[in-house]
């Protein structure tokens, strides 16, 4: 069938319709946002009430009385996120908040087991803490309106970092807890500098390999399908590397190392998009345990108690398997459903409000309330995971992964450790662990999140009609 001739005088056929520019309804999120809220602060105060109810057989007036004024806290940051940052995402606050709430019924049922009261009772301390780093959060939200503005500040906050690394070594100030010269004593308080050097170090890396991505995506010598890199521009994960080193060497803090050296393998790796770099960053920090293990003490320690935690001779020797041990034992007491908020024993693991408040909710919630934990955290990574991939600038999407995996990284070492899947390394477990300057940092992460995800989603995007 031939097709029909077309007349000489014939006009082209043109669109007759509109074409706009439209946003996302932004009530919509935030309405979403409320009502999520008020679930997980629901859910919060339920878990405090079962809690006290479970161990003390009532309800402390006081105690209920700081975590709803918390709970106001929360709410009048999301107002704040309805005026500053009203494409935000809305996953974020309500995770961060349920998870917070959580931390604070546990501990506080840790306090009742211990006989803590007033300010000596870590759940007090950890509904202060919680309160500033909301504070601190809100005013992120307000002082940055425009997360590019950081990139221009890449190396004064590389060097910031550098300077709270140091600043546990100064005289008077430092403070050695638990074997880790990581912490600073102020008088008033005492913070872990580490934690804000985490986000000051994402920055740096996030500015740093923006401007030198070409010369670390340069071609090099490719062996069995992975090219690596050039030896001239190995320069930058040598010296990261370096600087893990000397913190697991001269802070003795395990944990932090690995974080600072993961944060920037994974940030190098989006950046150039080449494999070469995490293969050779695992050598690096592979190579670099097996050293620390034979020649430090406290690091041999550390693998030996992992591999022989049942040994009955280490288990009852001071410094040795008892905590680990014992935090199984909880998380085997607990089965799949647990024994109930307050009903449990966890107080019997050292350090259960911090170190291992994993275990201590694994035995009160069960295998399913700690895999519905587990959730909250891939939930949260996840959606930040989305908010830098989708960023409309290379150095917010650097910057959003880096803060997303920061987190996810830290719940892996935590939760690794407790659980003996790897060693143990001493850190806190985002939001749930007792902790100030875990605290703090963690909600700044969680409004540095909500602004780039504002400035992602507040692009306007074309709809034909």
């Amino acid at each position: 069938m031939s097709s029909p001739p077309i007349e000489a005088n014939a006009r082209p056929t043109t669109f007759t319709g509109s074409i706009r520019v439209r946003l996302k309804p932004r009530a919509r999120r935030r309405n979403l946002e409320l009502g999520m809220l008020l679930l997980a602060i629901g859910l919060g105060l339920g878990a405090l009430v079962l809690a006290e109810l479970g161990a003390l057989g009532r309800v402390d007036p006081g105690v209920l009385g700081l975590v709803i004024g918390f709970s106001v806290l929360v709410l009048a940051l999301h107002v704040v996120l309805r005026v500053v940052a009203p494409d935000a995402d809305p996953f974020l606050v309500p995770i961060a908040t349920l998870l917070n709430l959580l931390g604070i019924a546990e501990i506080t049922r840790l306090d009742i087991a211990e006989g803590l009261t007033g300010w000596g009772a870590y759940g007090v301390r950890q509904v202060a803490w919680s309160t500033m780093a909301v504070i601190a959060a809100g005013g992120v939200l307000v002082g940055i309106r425009n997360h590019r503005a950081l990139s221009r500040y890449r190396f004064v906050a590389g060097f910031v970092a550098i300077a709270l690394l140091v600043l546990p070594f100064l005289p008077l100030i430092g403070l050695n807890v638990n074997g880790a010269q990581a912490w600073v004593d102020l008088g008033v308080a005492s913070f872990q500098p580490g934690e804000i050097a985490k986000i000051a170090l994402a920055v740096f890396f996030a500015g740093y390999l923006v401007t030198a991505r070409d010369s670390l995506s340069i071609i090099g010598r490719r062996v069995l399908g992975i090219t690596f890199p050039r030896l001239r521009d190995l320069g930058p994960i040598v010296v990261v590397w370096l600087l893990s080193m000397a913190v697991i060497v001269f802070q003795r803090d395990l944990g932090s190392g690995l974080l600072y050296f993961g944060l920037f393998l994974v940030m190098i790796y989006v950046a150039t998009g080449r494999a070469g770099w995490i293969v050779l960053g695992l050598a690096l920090i592979g190579g670099g345990a097996f050293v620390a293990a034979r020649t430090l003490d406290y690091v041999g320690n550390r693998f030996y108690s992992w591999l022989n935690t049942f040994d009955q001779a280490l288990y009852e020797q001071g410094g040795g398997s008892y905590q680990l041990a014992q935090g199984l034992f909880g998380l085997a007491d607990g089965g799949l459903a647990g024994t109930g908020l307050g009903r449990g024993n966890p107080d019997i693991t050292p350090l259960a409000e911090s170190d291992f408040i994993i275990a201590a909710l694994g035995e009160e919630l069960g295998l399913i309330g700690l895999f519905a934990i587990l959730v909250l955290y891939l939930v949260f990574v996840t959606r930040g995971f989305h908010i830098g991939f989708a960023g409309q600038d290379d150095f917010g999407r650097l910057l959003g992964v880096g803060l997303s995996f920061v987190v996810a990284l830290q719940v892996f070492i935590v939760v690794g450790g407790v659980t003996r899947v790897i060693p143990l390394t001493g850190l806190t477990t985002p939001f749930l662990a007792a902790g100030g300057s875990s605290l703090v940092a963690n909600w700044v992460i969680v409004a540095l999140l909500a602004r780039l995800s504002d400035s992602v989603r507040s692009q306007p995007r074309l709809v034909i009609e």
